[in-house]
C-alpha cells in the first residue's frame, strides 16, 4: 500500500511541533496540518519543567530553548494581609539537570521549533491547511485536507496523532468524550511589556487574597504576565479596560509602568479524555486532557504525551512488538489524572473568596509549608506493570564533570545500568539479545562511566533499567529481577521473545 507518510500530525501547536520534531530526529516520516497560516503572535502556554527540557536536549535543542526562556528562581504566596505564607527559592538545577522551571514567550517558542523542522527532510508542517475528516481501515489512517486555496486532499499513513487543542475534532473522530474533573473557573489573564522595574518583585507570586486572588510571573526578557480570578458580579466589557486593571492590580499595572499587549478571559478547566486510541488514530495534549494551571502542567503534559509516543512509534515502525502502542493511554492517562486532580484540588484552596476557607488555608500553610508542593506522580503501570517505585518515576541525569550532558551520550535508547556482578548472571543468549542489536537501541553503561554510581544511589538498587523517555523500567538487586527485566526490554525491541 501506498502512503504519504508513516505518520500524520493534526495541530501545529507547540504539542504537535514537538512532536514532528521527535519524530524527525527520529528518521520517521511525517506530515502535519495546521489550519492557521501563521504562528499565533501572542503569548498563551508560558512554562515548562525540567523534564520538558530534558525533552529538548534529547534533540539538540536543550540550550537553545533554554535561551528563550527565564528560570523561575524563586515564587512565594501572600495572603490578603500581604503576610508571606510560602517562599520557594529554586535556583539550583534539579534532578533533571536543569532548572525545575521555566518561562517563555509563547510565539518566539513557536518560530524556533518551526525553524527547528525544517533541519530534518523527513517531516514537514503544512500552515493553512485544515483537516475536515479522518477514517482508518485495519492497515491505514486517511484524512480529508483542505488547503488555504479551499483545495481538498486525501492524505494516508500508518498513524495519526491528534494534537489539535481542546475542541479537537480528532478526538471526536475516534468517539472519545470527555470526563469532567473539576469545575470550570474563568481568568483574566494581562500580558506586557515592563517598564523599567518590573512593577513585582520576584519569579512567581500568587496573592492568596479572598477579595480577589491574583498570580504574578515575570517572563523572558522585560515581558510580564499578570492574571485575576474572575468574580461572578464582575462586567467583562468592563474589567479589561486600562484603568479597571490599575484598579484590580492594586496599581501595579499602570499605563507608567506596563505596556498591554493582550488581555483575554480564560475557562480554566478540569478534563480527561475516556479514550486516548482508536485503532491507528491518537490523541495527545488538550485534545486528551486539560488541567488547571496552577502546576504549570498543561502543556507539559501534552509534550510528555507525545514523548511517550515518538519512542514507541519508532519502535513499532522499525518492526518491533505493535502490542507497545497499547501502553501509551496506560502509561499517560493516569499521569495527566493524577496532576490535574492535584491542581484541582489545589486551585479550589488557594483561589478560594471565602474568608473563613482562606483563613484555615492560612494556617495550614504556615504549619505544613512543604505540603503546598506537588507530588510529582508515576506514569500508569501501561509498559513497567506490576513493577514497584522507582518504575514509572523519571531518573535522574547525573552529572558528568564536563560540559556534556549525560542523556546526550545515552541517546534515544534504553539504558541498562548494573554491577558487573550482577550483569554476569545473565545468561550469554540475554546479553547478546540486548548488546547483539548493535547499540541502537541499548545503551550499557560501564562501571568506570561517569554517572554509574550517581544512577544506581539514586534508586538505592545494584541495577537499572531506563526507558528512551527516561522513565524506568525497573530497579534490580537480584539476578532474577534483573534478567526479567533484560527480558522485557528484548520482547519490546523484538517480536520473538529471548528466554
Amino acid at each position: 500500500m501506498m502512503f504519504d507518510c508513516d505518520v500524520l500530525v493534526v495541530g501545529g501547536g507547540p504539542v504537535g511541533e514537538v512532536l514532528l520534531t521527535l519524530l524527525g530526529s527520529r528518521g520517521i516520516s511525517a506530515i502535519g496540518f495546521e489550519k492557521d497560516n501563521q504562528v499565533w503572535p501572542k503569548p498563551r502556554a508560558v512554562h515548562f519543567d525540567g523534564e520538558t527540557l530534558r525533552t529538548f536536549q534529547s534533540v539538540g535543542l536543550g540550550d537553545a530553548v533554554a535561551a528563550h526562556c527565564t528560570p523561575m528562581l524563586n515564587y512565594r504566596m501572600e495572603n490578603e494581609a500581604g503576610e508571606v505564607l510560602l517562599e520557594i527559592p529554586s535556583g539550583a538545577l534539579g534532578r533533571h539537570g536543569w532548572h525545575d522551571d521555566y518561562m517563555f514567550n509563547q510565539p518566539d517558542m513557536d518560530r524556533l521549533l518551526r525553524a527547528e523542522l525544517l533541519r530534518y527532510p523527513s517531516v514537514q508542517l503544512l500552515a493553512g491547511h485544515a483537516v475536515e475528516s479522518v477514517a482508518q481501515d485495519e492497515e491505514s489512517v486517511s484524512c480529508v485536507v483542505r488547503d488555504a486555496e479551499g483545495r481538498p486532499r486525501t492524505y494516508t499513513a500508518r498513524y495519526l496523532i491528534g494534537c489539535d487543542g481542546a475542541s479537537s475534532q480528532v478526538r471526536h473522530a475516534i468517539g472519545a468524550t470527555f470526563e469532567v474533573l473539576g469545575p470550570n473557573d474563568p481568568w483574566l489573564v494581562v500580558d506586557g511589556i515592563c517598564g523599567d522595574v518590573p512593577p513585582v518583585d520576584g519569579s512567581m507570586v500568587f496573592f492568596g487574597h479572598y477579595s480577589r486572588p491574583k498570580l504574578w510571573a515575570r517572563m523572558p526578557g522585560n515581558r510580564g504576565r499578570m492574571e485575576f480570578k474572575v468574580l461572578e458580579s464582575d462586567d467583562r466589557d468592563e474589567l479589561v479596560k486600562p484603568d479597571k486593571l490599575a484598579e484590580l492590580s492594586g496599581g501595579l499595572l499602570t499605563p507608567d509602568n506596563f505596556q498591554i499587549e493582550r488581555t483575554a478571559i480564560y475557562m480554566f478547566r478540569s478534563c480527561l479524555a475516556d479514550r486516548w486510541r482508536e485503532g491507528r488514530v491518537f490523541i495527545a495534549g488538550d485534545a486528551a486532557h486539560l488541567t488547571p494551571p496552577l502546576y504549570g502542567q498543561g502543556l507539559c503534559s501534552g509534550i510528555k504525551d507525545v514523548v511517550n509516543l515518538a519512542w514507541k512509534l519508532q519502535i513499532v515502525l522499525e518492526g518491533g512488538d505493535p502490542g507497545l502502542l497499547d501502553t501509551y493511554e496506560s502509561d499517560r492517562s493516569p499521569h495527566a489524572r493524577a496532576w490535574i486532580t492535584q491542581a484541582t484540588t489545589m486551585s479550589g484552596i488557594v483561589q478560594t473568596t471565602d474568608p473563613i476557607i482562606a483563613a484555615g488555608r492560612d494556617a495550614h500553610i504556615r504549619k505544613n509549608p512543604a505540603e503546598s508542593a506537588p507530588q510529582v506522580p508515576l506514569l500508569g503501570n501501561g509498559l513497567h506493570g506490576s513493577e514497584p517505585a522507582p518504575a514509572g518515576t523519571c531518573a535522574v541525569q547525573p552529572a558528568t564533570g564536563d560540559r556534556s550532558r549525560f542523556d546526550d551520550r545515552v541517546g534515544n535508547r534504553f539504558l541498562i545500568v548494573a554491577r558487573p556482578l550482577l550483569w554476569a548472571s545473565l545468561t550469554p543468549e540475554q546479553q547478546s539479545a540486548l548488546t547483539g542489536l548493535g547499540g541502537d537501541m541499548v545503551y550499557l553503561l560501564s562501571e568506570d562511566e561517569p554517572g554509574f554510581e550517581d544512577l544506581l544511589k539514586s534508586v538505592d538498587a545494584d541495577a537499572l533499567v531506563v526507558r528512551p523517555d527516561r522513565y524506568i523500567l525497573g530497579a534490580a538487586s537480584t539476578p532474577e529481577h534483573l534478567q526479567d527485566l533484560c527480558v522485557r526490554v528484548a520482547k519490546v525491541l523484538q517480536p520473538v521473545s529471548v528466554h
